[in-house]
């Protein structure tokens, strides 16, 4: 085992977070344990606590990055300048397909978790409370009654919820080519063909 130097310590603390990532969700939280995180990384156990005091400390980082970046982003894009529902709707669409916005493997991940963490399940259920609040704010936004706004919200929510409880793989260009319909049911406007040509220019697909 590589003894770690203060320096590289410091320098090493994504490290960890990427090894204690993989594990969660490859095999859940019961996995995410110092020594196979060690053996992962190729640091010492001792680097271990450069970073964080415990195992809880390591969950808890991770449970806030959790937060920051699939509630917070979805949020964001959410309240993102559009001029329609359907360019909003693009807009929060852009979480679907961009994992630096929205990791669903690791909501999945959380999700799973929380099944057996009452206080985990108490944040989720908070993440959840904002994530429709957020949708629920963007219908409002273009004139949908309070009754509409939140049923279309629950809509696009529980949709992607169960993309993701479903593990769906699906083809990137088929499913970018049926959004615009996606976008139809959800907000019962279809899309010029500019709101769509903005997203599709967001999302290059591979030549």
């Amino acid at each position: 085992m590589n003894v770690e130097t203060p320096q590289r310590s410091r320098n090493s603390e994504d490290l960890w977070l990427a090894a204690a990532y993989d594990l969660l969700t490859e095999s859940g939280v019961e996995a995410v344990k110092i020594m196979p995180l060690a053996r992962r990384v190729g640091l010492s156990r001792t680097g271990f606590y450069w970073h964080f005091k415990d195992r809880d400390a390591l969950l808890e980082a991770m449970i806030r990055r959790w937060e920051e970046k699939n509630t917070g982003n979805l949020v964001d894009r959410c309240e993102a300048f559009a001029e329609t529902i359907c360019e909003a709707m693009f807009n929060l669409f852009d979480c679907w397909l961009d994992a630096d916005l929205f990791d669903a493997r690791l909501d999945l991940a959380i999700r799973n978790w929380a099944r057996n963490d009452p206080a985990l399940q108490t944040r989720l259920d908070s993440a959840d409370a904002r994530r429709r609040a957020a949708v629920t704010a963007m219908f409002t936004r273009f004139g949908y009654d309070s009754d509409q706004a939140e049923v279309r919200a629950l809509s696009v929510l529980y949709t992607q919820i169960g993309y993701i409880s479903m593990q769906v793989s699906e083809d990137p260009v088929a499913r970018i080519a049926r959004m615009p319909a996606y976008i139809e049911v959800f907000t019962g406007e279809r899309p010029t063909q500019s709101d769509f040509e903005r997203f599709n220019s967001r999302h290059p697909l591979p030549a």
